[in-house]
């Protein structure tokens, strides 16, 4: 169905959607390459939210030449009116002949839509390439689309036995330099940023992007129950901050929307925030992907509430012993099947310490 040529444009197509990475939020990461008689007469990439999508940059720079062309998209062109026209609409304009279509889009207003126009205008449409890469691409998309949550990414750094800080808390710095500015390019992807209050109050964390070069800032995000967060604290400088409480404390939630912080009251029955009802409000408020730098309180609960979609590990060359702290808090198991099972998805090594990236086992996993 598909040559070793369609292969290349392909795979053209998603590197150039890849440098949407920190900035189409809450959009996918979209390519398109436009190729007649085997030359490729234009490029382009959807950059941010409410701007031209990667069909239209195309065909914009192609003008004339795109009569004819086949259209690699990495993404099914929409075929519906959002802030932008339909992309459907202006390829079967620019009299293009043939669409190769990574993947279906998963948003309902348009799945399958887009390709039932172009087909109807008499287009060859041809979908299913590369389509594993295309997904990964915008994982958050998709379960944002599909499950009505960001998909979750809990990024953690341990020693190799497993342990984030000593007894005491001390965790600065477990890894090294390298892994440190390796987190920053997942902090900038992700839309948002969560932790929870144990780990404001004990480093007093900024959680912002640092050291990358990004057009916007994820949604720093604190699950404080209790409203223990002081009005001091870095992470609340500048705005862009949500706070989820369990608790109606009027006085502070006054106080803090004062210094621009946003504050939503989501507990569950044993007094502690929601953590699903927290998830479903963030997909709603347009987050894709969440990078989770918690502790291992706030770890544990996202795992044993099956709400962590992977896990990015970095692990120091270093052994901190069975009297530091673990990595998350899944109180005692008393039998195999209650572990968390991973699927490895790439091991590499950043300077001295080695990243591990691997998914929760489960079938419904995107």
């Amino acid at each position: 169905m598909f040559s070793s040529v369609d292969s290349e444009y392909m795979a053209l197509a998603l590197r150039l959607a890849e440098q949407g990475r920190y900035s189409t939020s809450p959009n996918p990461r979209v390519g398109c390459v436009l190729v007649r008689d085997e030359k490729i007469i234009a490029t382009g990439w959807h950059q941010r939210a409410g701007e031209a999508h990667a069909e239209v940059l195309a065909l914009r720079a192609a003008g004339a030449a795109a009569r004819g062309a086949t259209a690699y998209v990495t993404l099914e062109p929409c075929s519906h009116f959002g802030r932008t026209p339909p992309c459907a609409d202006a390829l079967i304009s620019a009299g293009v002949t043939r669409v190769v279509i990574a993947m279906q889009d998963p948003n309902p207003l348009v799945s399958g839509k887009g390709v039932e126009k172009l087909r109807a205008a008499g287009i060859i449409v041809e979908c299913g390439l590369m389509e594993a890469a295309a997904r990964e691409l915008n994982v958050g998309f998709v379960a944002r689309m599909t499950r009505g949550v960001p998909h979750v990414r809990s990024k953690i750094a341990s020693s190799l036995d497993g342990r984030t800080a000593l007894k005491n808390g001390v965790s600065q710095w477990i890894t090294g330099a390298e892994a440190r500015r390796d987190v920053q390019h997942w902090r900038a992807r992700s839309c948002a940023v969560l932790t929870g209050i144990n780990t404001i109050l004990a480093d007093d964390a900024q959680l912002n992007v640092r050291d990358v070069e990004t057009t916007r800032q994820p949604l720093r995000v604190v699950l404080d129950s209790q409203m223990r967060m002081p009005l001091d604290a870095k992470i609340l400088q500048g705005g862009n901050t949500l706070i989820y409480t369990a608790r109606q404390n009027a006085e502070k939630i006054s106080a803090l929307k004062k210094l621009g912080v946003s504050v939503c009251v989501l507990a569950n029955t044993h007094g502690q925030v929601d953590l699903t009802a927290m998830l479903k409000d963030l997909a709603q408020r347009g987050i894709n992907e969440v990078l989770v730098e918690a502790g291992s309180v706030l770890n544990g609960a996202l795992l044993q509430a099956g709400l962590v979609d992977e896990l990015l590990l970095y692990l120091a060359p270093q052994l901190l012993g069975d009297m530091a702290r673990g990595v998350a808090s899944l109180g005692e198991l008393t039998q195999l099947n209650q572990r968390v099972e991973l699927h490895w998805q790439d091991v590499r090594q950043v300077g001295n310490d080695l990243r591990v990236q691997a998914k929760i086992k489960r079938t419904e996993n995107v």
